[in-house]
């Protein structure tokens, strides 16, 4: 009887298990516990971990949406806004307006004598941007490091690099991203608006704040740290200074690595430019063999994991939303390392 007795309760939990979608490993099929996962997808791979998600993976996260509210993760953009000062400034501009076409006359069809007597016009725009500011994601071929420019499953700047973006593991190879989502609020949990310059956030830290949310990060699942820099952004992220005082906040190299190997973190995003603080320490530094961003060295190049960066999270925190079914699809422009300007969506 006890025999049996322990059998149904084994069967139970498995039931439970597969029904909730989330087993020990989550289903992954190379993620190793106390490895995570790097070049593990043969040599021409150009994925990454995302090559984990399934159809049964996508659905049950799309199970956490019980209410049907949606969550906007984006945040508008313009010629102002806040960015790393690695990247390019942007700039828009009217390429064609109602007036101009009316003046210009340049196109037979647009006038009056060419059938156009109800004066119909449009505008449209020449944008000239960087494909790394405002909500984005890093590609694999974002990062190089070491000697040979080496970037995510030893492809190489040399070979794969080009005047006219990369030719490996360009944005074009992000799949669509369906997966269980969870908010990490740090600055909620420390009491405060925002993170401090240089704040590095780490496991305590991480650990005490799902605790304290009554949620658990397992594999599979993106991760969102909430510093509180976003709060900031307003309506273009034009208060530079502002956000500025809090942009280097963010994850140190401890932390990421163990949200990826012990966890099973499919990406790790913030609401930062950068995701890691900074500057870093120099033992995070030389732990990827000298690097001014150690945690997008681990998590880019030798993880294969990608990174999220500038979203916009203090809904999510003030509903607080912590479990969420996360959704993000990217431009489709070949050659670029980064979707941009985008709009993730948290639905609850």
């Amino acid at each position: 009887m006890r025999v049996v007795s322990r059998f149904l309760l084994a069967v139970t939990v498995l039931a439970f298990v597969a029904g909730n979608g989330y087993a020990q490993d989550g289903g992954m099929k190379k993620w190793s516990k106390g490895k995570g996962w790097g070049w593990v997808w043969g040599p021409q791979d150009e994925v990454g971990n995302l090559n984990e998600m399934t159809d049964a993976s996508r659905l049950a996260a799309l199970k956490l949406v019980t209410q049907g509210k949606v969550y906007d993760l984006g945040l508008p953009y313009d010629r102002y806004s806040y960015k790393w000062p690695g990247h390019s400034p942007g700039e828009i501009m009217s390429f064609r307006s109602p007036a101009g076409v009316r003046s210009q006359k340049d196109l037979p069809f647009t006038t009056p004598e060419g059938g156009n007597t109800g004066i119909t016009a449009w505008h449209s725009n020449a944008i000239f941007m960087n494909d790394n500011v405002a909500t984005q994601i890093d590609g694999l071929g974002h990062i190089t490091h070491g000697p040979k420019n080496e970037f995510y499953n030893g492809f190489t700047s040399d070979e794969w690099g080009g005047d006219f973006g990369v030719r490996k593991a360009d944005v074009t190879t992000i799949p669509p991203i369906v997966a269980r989502g969870v908010l990490v609020d740090v600055a909620g949990f420390k009491n405060v608006e925002a993170l401090p310059s240089s704040y590095e956030i780490t496991v305590a830290d991480i650990e005490g704040a799902l605790k304290a949310q009554n949620v658990d990060v397992t594999p599979g699942t993106v991760v969102l740290l909430r510093t509180g820099t976003a709060r900031y952004w307003g309506e273009n992220g034009r208060d530079h200074a502002k956000i500025g005082q809090h942009d280097s906040a963010g994850i140190g190299l401890t932390a990421a690595k163990w949200l990826v190997e012990e966890k099973g973190a499919l990406m790790l995003g913030s609401d930062t430019s950068g995701l890691e603080y900074g500057p870093p320490k120099p033992a995070d530094s030389q732990a990827v063999g000298g690097s001014f961003i150690p945690v997008h060295v681990y998590l880019l190049v030798q993880q294969g994991v990608h990174i999220l960066e500038f979203n916009n999270l203090e809904q999510l925190a003030a509903d607080r939303v912590y479990e969420f079914a996360y959704i993000l699809t990217t431009n489709a422009i070949r050659g670029t390392v980064a979707g941009t300007t985008l709009r993730p969506l948290a639905l609850r």
